[in-house]
């Protein structure tokens, strides 16, 4: 039995997030969730009943993220485990989508908001009982994974669209294609936790960093992860369901793709200091493996790694203006 852990979740509200925080409060552990509306507050509330404390922060509002932060800050309640699992995914889509600061609305929730809870809220998970943070990404950020190979590829290229400030379509500088934009915010997510880690060992405070990837996961319903693929193709999203999880059985279920983050978060198996990338991945129909793998050759450069980090934080600066981070990590 692990001892009870204070978890901070965004992304809680649908999908694998939401088993997971069903799974940990089952287990007796304390959630403090983030949701981007009053409407998935509800909606969670209903799910996981008066437990959980549920704040309402919008991650597509830099400002909002922040205001959530300097309340939690304020109130010096320590976060032993932080989980960054909130994901949007806007295939289908023919042109960007913007967040309240112009920001490509992908990159902003997926990877922006991600780094600035991390920058705001890491004193509170320094002082946590052997803290941990866990990032959820994609094996998509792989070319050679089987859902990088389709279509173009996850590349960050020199980062000449996230260099050239706010109105950047891709990070790369490129066509937007929302796909790629998808791929390329989880490679952005293993490069965050592997920055992260050497920030964290560099200043001889590390703890475990854990990037993971849950597989295909095609929940049935409207809701969820793929709603904005539906609502763009329904008939094609349908037939793609229906082929990739009833009939060639590829894709993992919601339920065990939960458990698996649940386990991430508070289980002593995965308590290593450093960063470290698991990957559910299929091995036949029907069957999936959970284990440590290599990330992809460009989520392994730490220098790219780096730049990513310091360049956001300056597009963060300049779009929310005169609010430094609680905790820079500058080194």
């Amino acid at each position: 039995m692990n001892d009870a852990r204070h978890l901070l979740i965004t992304g809680a509200s649908s999908g694998i997030g939401a088993e997971a925080a069903r799974r940990l409060q089952t287990m007796g552990h304390r959630l403090t969730l983030l949701c981007r509306s009053e409407q998935a507050e509800a909606r969670t509330r209903l799910q996981l009943g008066p437990s959980p404390r549920i704040l309402v922060a919008d991650l597509a509002d830099l400002e909002a993220v922040d205001r959530i932060s300097r309340q939690l800050i304020d109130e010096a309640d320590v976060i032993d485990t932080l989980v960054l699992n909130a994901g949007l995914q806007l295939a289908g889509t023919l042109a960007p989508q913007w967040s309240r600061q112009g920001i490509e609305l992908t990159f902003a929730v997926n990877q922006l908001a991600h780094q600035r809870l991390l920058e705001n809220l890491l004193p509170l998970l320094k002082r946590g009982h052997q803290p941990r943070a866990v990032i959820t990404a994609s094996d998509v950020h792989n070319p050679l994974s089987g859902g990088g190979r389709v279509g173009r590829p996850a590349d960050l290229g020199s980062l000449d669209g996230l260099r050239s400030g706010t109105g950047f379509a891709m990070v790369d500088g490129g066509k937007f294609d929302a796909d790629k934009a998808y791929k390329d915010s989880k490679l952005c997510n293993v490069l965050l936790g592997r920055e992260l880690s050497r920030r964290l060992e560099a200043q001889g405070t590390p703890f475990p960093v854990l990037s993971w990837s849950p597989g295909l996961v095609i929940p049935r319903g409207p809701e969820g992860f793929f709603r904005t693929s539906r609502a763009c193709n329904p008939l094609g999203m349908t037939l793609f369901a229906l082929l990739a999880r009833d009939v060639l059985r590829l894709t993992e279920t919601p339920a065990q793709a939960g458990e698996l983050l649940a386990n991430l978060c508070v289980d002593n198996r995965w308590s290593d200091p450093g960063f470290h990338y698991f990957s559910n991945h299929l091995t036949r129909p029907g069957q999936h493996r959970f284990e440590a793998v290599d990330t992809s050759a460009e989520a392994r450069d730490q220098a790219k790694a780096t730049a990513l980090w310091r360049l956001s934080s300056e597009l963060i600066q300049t779009v929310i203006p005169g609010v430094q981070p609680s905790d820079p990590l500058e080194l």
